[in-house]
């Protein structure tokens, strides 16, 4: 059995959803306090024993590279002025062995994929979309990787979602519980309408993949949004060998729109270590004037003259 060495990170979207930040600005570049959510992304691969990750890039994410490249300039500064803490974060993210590809027309997930196959060649891989943050006490990725070394086959993460909101996901059809938290998968539907949404497990931006999703991916016809769907090209793989889905049973951070990063952000300020208490006290303080606020209208509303 062949070991999983490869990750592939889309990051070529348009990030419209936080125009205008996003007009000059790769998405994947915001931070959450003071990192970007694509370094989240990178750290979970190399935590969980990925050796090479592929990050596909579109137009105006150039930074991505900037990003994980050296930046002696810097470095140099730092050194000079004993910045020692903050030249380590800068260290961080260089020497990674990171390669970039442009997917150079906004066709689908499951396309942005495809540019993947001479990265990948004939070894199973994880994907790893950028709009989920996963914690748990093992990486979700290496939660796959394990999963992969006892199927022998592909494993799709999925989590239980508000049915209301399966139109939003690629579901899935589970056909049986094979042991706690591992189905197999009867289909694979993408951004079912809730009335006819098969279940409330939805996939939630961590797959690993056999190679042979390449040849699918390469004849898959356009799907929802007229785009190249990889729940789609997962669903017909699925006819031919057999695709489990692993629920995740820790936290997902969703960073895909702007609640959703709002809350992230807090969530995360309130664990770093040079915010926290701060952010703390100001949330309490912030929640007390909202009450104040809240008593008040309460008030007018309870002395404003009732008609006869």
């Amino acid at each position: 059995m062949q070991k999983v060495r490869k990750a592939v990170i889309p990051a070529a979207g348009l990030g419209t959803r936080f125009l205008p930040a996003t007009k000059a600005m790769a998405k994947e570049m915001l931070p959450i306090v003071d990192k970007p959510t694509i370094q989240f992304i990178v750290e979970e691969a190399i935590n969980s024993g990925i050796e090479d990750i592929l990050i596909v890039t579109g137009k105006s994410k150039r930074p991505i590279e900037d990003h994980f490249d050296s930046n002696p300039e810097l470095e140099a500064n730092l050194k000079e002025k004993d910045k020692l803490e903050l030249l380590k974060l800068v260290e961080e993210t260089t020497g990674l062995n990171l390669y970039f590809v442009r997917q150079s027309y906004p066709k689908g997930l499951g396309h942005a994929v495809l540019q993947a196959k001479a990265f990948v060649g004939n070894e199973p891989f994880v994907v790893m979309l950028g709009d989920d943050l996963m914690e748990d006490t093992v990486p979700l990725t290496k939660q796959l990787m394990d999963g992969y070394e006892k199927t022998h086959a592909s494993n799709i993460a999925v989590m239980k979602v508000p049915h209301e909101d399966t139109s939003k996901y690629g579901i899935i059809d589970p056909e049986m519980e094979v042991e706690k938290g591992l189905f197999h998968v009867r289909k694979f539907v993408e951004k079912p309408d809730p009335k006819d949404a098969p279940s409330d497990l939805a996939i939630i931006g961590r797959y690993l993949l056999t190679p042979e999703i390449f040849d699918i991916l390469e004849n898959q016809a356009p799907g929802a949004g007229n785009e190249i769907q990889l729940t789609d090209a997962i669903d017909t793989l699925n006819k031919t060998q057999r695709v489990f889905a692993h629920e995740f049973k820790g936290t997902r951070y969703d960073v895909g729109d702007k609640f959703g990063f709002l809350k992230t952000s807090i969530q995360y300020g309130l664990k770093h270590p040079e915010v926290k208490n701060s952010l703390r006290e100001y949330i309490i303080q912030l929640g007390s004037e909202l009450a104040s606020e809240d008593a008040k209208e309460a008030d007018k509303v309870d002395k404003t003259p009732k008609k006869k």
